[in-house]
C-alpha cells in the first residue's frame, strides 16, 4: 500500500472510529492531536480547534455523519443522492460546482453540527455548555415559568460559526457562497426551536406550568432544507471591490440594483449538471446501475432517474419464514412463504 493510500485509509478509519466512539474518555484515551492530525479535510485553524476541544470531537462526528444521513434520504429518488458528501472525507467535503447541490450539502452540514453541538451540551458531554441558563426565572405574565433544561442554542450557533465557517479561507465567490449557505443552514435551527411544556397539578390539573425549549427534529431541519433547496435558492454572482478586484459580497444574478439574496435562502453560483453520465468536471458519478421504479411518473421512476437509456430488469424470489405459532412445549413452528419480485436498474 502506498503511503498516502494507508494515510487515507488511516483517516477513514479514524472518522469511523470517532463517529462510534461515544465517550470523552475513548477520546482522550487515544489522544485528541492523533485523531485530529488524521481526521482528513480539516484546515488549520479547524485542527486547532479539534486538538484543543476533545470534548466536542464525538459531537463533532455525530453532526457530520447526521449531515450525510439526512442528505441521503433527502435525495434517495433524486439522480444525484448526496455524491460529495463521503464517509471518509466527512469534514472537508466539497463539491466541485457551485451548484445547488453543493448550496444544500453546506446548509445541511452546519445545521447537523448545531443539532449536534446542541444536544451534547443538553446532554453534560460538553464541558463549557449544558442547559440555556437564561431561560430561568419566576412566573411570566402568561402564567407559567422557565423549567427543565432548554437547549444551548445560543453555544452551538457560535461555535458551529467559528468551526465550520474556518474553512473559507480564499478570497473568491465560492466561499462567499458556502459562507451565505453555512449562516442558512444555521438560522433554520435558530428560527424551529420549539417550546415544549409540562402541566404540574393535583389530579392532573395545571395550576403550576413549567416550559423549556427544544430543538426541531433533524428530519424537520432536512425537510425544510430540501423545500428551500426547490422553491427558495437564489442564482447570485459576487461583487468585486474596485481597489483589489477581490469578490467582497453577493448579489442577485442579473440584477441592476445590486440586491442581495436573502438571508435565509440558500444561494449558488451557475446551475446544476443533469447528473446522467460519470464527470469528473462536476463530480456527477452518473446513473448507470442506480435502482429505479419501472411505474413511477417521478424523479425515482425509470425514465427520469436512467436519462432516456433504459433499464434492466432483474427477476428473483424472495423467502421468508411466517405463519409461525408456537406448539406446547416448546417450540415454534414456521410455513416458508415465497415471492417473486422484479427491481430495475438503469443501463
Amino acid at each position: 500500500m502506498w503511503p498516502q493510500d494507508y494515510n487515507r485509509y488511516l483517516g477513514a478509519v479514524l472518522c469511523v472510529a470517532i463517529l462510534q466512539l461515544g465517550s470523552l474518555s475513548t477520546v482522550v484515551a487515544l489522544g485528541a492531536n492523533i485523531i485530529c492530525n488524521r481526521i482528513p479535510g480539516l484546515v488549520p485553524r479547524q485542527r486547532a480547534i479539534c486538538q484543543t476541544r476533545p470534548d466536542l470531537i464525538v459531537a463533532i462526528g455525530e453532526g457530520a455523519q447526521r449531515g450525510i444521513d439526512e442528505c441521503r434520504y433527502q435525495f434517495r429518488h433524486s439522480r444525484w443522492n448526496c455524491t460529495g458528501m463521503d464517509n471518509d472525507n466527512v469534514f472537508g467535503r466539497e463539491l466541485r460546482i457551485g451548484s445547488k447541490e453543493a448550496a444544500f450539502t453546506y446548509a445541511i452540514s452546519s445545521a447537523a453540527l448545531v443539532h449536534a453541538i446542541v444536544t451534547a451540551c443538553s446532554q453534560g458531554n460538553i464541558s463549557d455548555c449544558g442547559c440555556d441558563r437564561t431561560k430561568e426565572g419566576d412566573l411570566n405574565d402568561e402564567g407559567w415559568k422557565w423549567g427543565g433544561c432548554s437547549a444551548d442554542v445560543k453555544y452551538g450557533l457560535r461555535f458551529c460559526k467559528k468551526f465550520v465557517d474556518a474553512r473559507e479561507v480564499e478570497q473568491n465567490a465560492r466561499a462567499l457562497m458556502n459562507l451565505h449557505n453555512n449562516e442558512a443552514g444555521r438560522k433554520v435551527i435558530d428560527q424551529h426551536t420549539r417550546l415544549e411544556c409540562k402541566c404540574h397539578g393535583v389530579s392532573g390539573s395545571c395550576t403550576m406550568k413549567t416550559c423549556w425549549i427544544t430543538l426541531p427534529r433533524f428530519r424537520e431541519v432536512g425537510n425544510i432544507l430540501k423545500e428551500k433547496y426547490h422553491h427558495d435558492a437564489q442564482l447570485v454572482e459576487a461583487v468585486r471591490a474596485r481597489r483589489t478586484r477581490r469578490p467582497t459580497f453577493l448579489k442577485l444574478k442579473n440584477s441592476r440594483t445590486f440586491e442581495k439574496p436573502r438571508e435565509i435562502s440558500l444561494v449558488y453560483l451557475r446551475g446544476s449538471p443533469n447528473y446522467c453520465e460519470r464527470d469528473e468536471a462536476t463530480g456527477s458519478l452518473g446513473t448507470h446501475g442506480r435502482r429505479c421504479n419501472r411505474t413511477s411518473p417521478y424523479q425515482d421512476g425509470c425514465d427520469l432517474m436512467c436519462c432516456g437509456r433504459g433499464y434492466n430488469t432483474h427477476q428473483f424470489v424472495k423467502t421468508w419464514q411466517c405463519n409461525c405459532k408456537f406448539h406446547w412445549c416448546c417450540y415454534v413452528k414456521c410455513n416458508q412463504c415465497s415471492e417473486r419480485t422484479e427491481e430495475y436498474t438503469c443501463k
